[in-house]
């Protein structure tokens, strides 16, 4: 492994969804964002739902949304466990767009605190993939 970079591996409960070199993984961590460049110091911590940005080494990126999970960051190796993972560029953006819609109208409505909850944790989701699709969108404009 060269010092200029990090290995990351991104893993779902059903498979591994990326390893590779990458220069730097931003992710979203349970209090806000996280660059992680080479040398990071250690670290664990729970993701929110948000997407994963891996900038490799010829400067291309990769982007996957990650709906929660646990983040361990070594040195030069970093690990996201997560329970749902996929690429950004496999979300359907109308149904995302469609449980954003449904969410914000249970929310609007009478509901139990439990139903609350629910909704609320759907919500952050649909956004996270909206997020996603549309950090994609923003990157393939620029190039």
């Amino acid at each position: 492994m060269n010092v200029a970079t990090l290995r990351l591996d991104i893993v779902s409960a059903e498979k591994q969804i990326f390893s590779g070199e990458v220069a730097t993984v931003f992710v979203t961590g349970e209090m806000g964002e996280l660059g992680i460049a080479p040398g990071h110091s250690q670290l664990l911590t729970t993701l929110k739902p948000g997407y994963v940005r891996a900038i490799l080494s010829n400067k291309e990126e990769e982007v996957f949304y990650v709906s929660s999970g646990m983040l361990e960051v070594q040195p030069y190796i970093v690990s996201v466990l997560a329970d749902t993972v996929m690429r950004a560029d496999d979300i359907d953006e109308a149904s995302a767009l469609a449980a954003k819609e449904q969410a914000e109208k249970s929310l609007a409505g009478k509901m139990s605190s439990i139903d609350v909850a629910k909704a609320t944790a759907e919500l952050a989701e649909a956004i996270a993939q909206i997020r996603a699709i549309q950090h994609l969108k923003k990157r393939a404009r620029i190039k």
